[in-house]
């Protein structure tokens, strides 16, 4: 296996001062590669170099993933503190001292004393099970509102002061969410997750997140092409398709997938690509550390930008709503 030093892969810098690797591995497996294989991967993925790793309760793989992580700390293969595990909590334990529940499943499940970095992974408790149909409805779904959504982020802010969460993060957020309550927060996010690949850059929620020293963390940093079939619709665009981005790959020898992580570094978001083939993990990784885009491509690459949301949450949507554009406030109108 080819070993990329950590030591040689880029930084980006939370507002605590704390730095983390400029690309991370998802194990989101897509509901087409099973906890094990996803596993496999993430211990193949800490040999090569890689100490970023995105998690949550929802993928159902944690408590294997968490065998990996005490194994590899017990060989020294990493030491705890280089590493940078991140979860999320799901949707139905937003409730009071769910958050806590749902925590304490994870650290037991990842055999840790803390994560660094703990998400709300959806911006309301509208729940659905694991590989329901993209038509599934729950009776019991709601809009977002900052009251539900606050009550739910003071037990996060409690986790914090507890010492079992180092950084607090939201993800699949808007700008109209998050002025309605990152002023009533008294823990800050330090990094937010969301959709970010060349077709869909979201300029106007990065620049705010920016702006507001939060690290953008970008899912579906190539498009995702394994995402699940129930996510996918007709008007989809693959980024790695893309004449110009095609242009790009060719010219740096490299196929599209590695131009659209570098894409992601040069910007700099935080891309969490997922992959279980060696070859593919340790490429992404080695991409960032070499053979950078020049002024020029990366101005072709922002040309590109379709609006293509891929991820939409149709199931997340409640009785009375018009289409998933609901859940992304497309006439930024927030209950407060």
């Amino acid at each position: 296996m080819e070993i990329i030093q950590p030591a040689a892969v880029p930084k980006r810098k939370l507002y605590t001062g704390e730095e983390i690797p400029c690309i991370g591995m998802g194990t989101f497996g897509s509901d087409r590669f099973t906890a094990q294989q996803v596993a496999d991967a993430v211990a193949g993925a800490i040999r090569c170099g890689y100490r970023l790793f995105d998690g949550a309760s929802v993928y159902q793989n944690e408590a294997l993933i968490g065998e990996v992580y005490a194994e590899a700390l017990a060989q020294d293969v990493v030491k705890r503190e280089d590493l940078f595990i991140t979860s999320k909590v799901w949707n139905n334990m937003h409730g009071r001292g769910d958050v806590l529940l749902s925590l304490a499943q994870t650290l037991k499940d990842l055999r840790q004393d803390y994560v660094d970095l703990y998400f709300v992974h959806w911006p309301f408790p509208n729940y659905h099970p694991p590989g329901c149909d993209v038509d599934s409805r729950s009776a019991d779904a709601v809009p977002f509102t900052a009251e539900r959504y606050m009550a739910t982020w003071r037990q996060m802010e409690h986790l914090h002061d507890l010492g079992l969460v180092r950084h607090l993060g939201m993800s699949n957020m808007t700008v109209a969410k998050l002025e309605a309550v990152l002023p009533l927060c008294r823990i800050q996010p330090a990094a937010i997750e969301m959709e970010l690949h060349p077709c869909f850059q979201q300029p106007e929620l990065f620049d705010y997140c920016v702006g507001k020293g939060i690290l953008p963390i970008g899912f579906c940093p190539i498009g995702s092409p394994t995402r699940p079939e129930r996510d996918k619709t007709a008007d989809d665009i693959a980024d790695i398709a893309v004449p110009e981005l095609v242009a790009v790959a060719k010219a740096h020898g490299v196929h599209p997938a590695v131009i659209c992580l570098k894409w992601a570094v040069q910007r700099g978001q935080v891309p969490i690509p997922f992959s279980v083939f060696e070859n593919e993990y340790v490429s992404n990784l080695r991409c960032t550390t070499e053979d950078p885009l020049t002024d020029a491509e990366m101005a072709v690459l922002r040309g590109v930008d379709r609006d293509c949301r891929l991820i939409k949450g149709q199931v997340f949507l409640w009785q009375g709503a018009r289409g998933w554009e609901d859940l992304w406030d497309p006439d930024s109108r927030i209950a407060q």
